[in-house]
């Protein structure tokens, strides 16, 4: 969430039709963490992640006049999120690709544990992020998708619609089926929940 006294999307995006550039870079410093990390997570190479990010931002740029309102946040990722398309299909038609790989050590897990936590509960927070990274990286993108922009980034179903340009319906089935995919995936880890023992989803209703 942003700070309230900080001005609106609408009122920098408005400024930013205008020609005021310092306004769209005032959204660039917004939303470029955010850009990036779901570049990032569809690519999952720090080079190729930043290449995109910034082309979603130019291409942003470039089609202000083309947005007509809603949630800025939600057109942009949409943006940020054909541009990994594009980018995933140009390297199958040059060569195969590694898959996701979510191990890079000098990237962030989803939950990096405290610092100032006990050793013990720090390995155990570790251990747990490298897994739902793990297993993250097994679904299918548009399951990955959904989940990542609704469990990670708190985006609300509207704006997951807005972002992927699929139905609500679509976009409830793909988070239900993904977080079920999840469950499974870790299950195989039972040592990782000593607490509770599973995974409980929230729901989507």
């Amino acid at each position: 969430m942003t700070d309230t006294l900080e001005p609106p999307d609408e009122h920098l995006v408005s400024l930013s039709k205008d020609g005021n550039l310092d306004a769209f870079n005032s959204l660039v410093d917004r939303y470029q963490s955010l850009v990036f990390t779901v570049c990032y997570r569809r690519l999952g190479e720090r080079t190729a992640a930043e290449d995109a990010a910034q082309e979603a931002f130019l291409s942003a740029y470039r089609a202000l006049g083309q947005f007509k309102g809603g949630s800025f946040r939600s057109w942009l990722l949409r943006i940020a999120l054909n541009q990994t398309r594009d980018e995933l299909r140009r390297r199958m038609r040059r060569v195969p690709t590694r898959p996701f790989d979510a191990g890079d050590p000098d990237d962030p897990a989803i939950d990096p544990p405290d610092p100032a936590a006990d050793p013990a509960a720090a390995l155990e927070a570790r251990s747990l992020s490298d897994a739902l990274e793990r297993a993250l990286a097994q679904l299918p993108p548009d399951q990955r998708d959904v989940v990542l922009l609704a469990d990670v980034h708190g985006l609300q179903y509207d704006e997951i619609v807005a972002a992927t340009g699929v139905s609500m319906g679509t976009v409830k089935s793909r988070l239900s089926r993904g977080r079920e995919r999840l469950r499974q995936l870790l299950a195989r880890h039972p040592e990782l929940f000593p607490r509770s023992g599973r995974l409980h989803d929230r729901g989507d209703a």
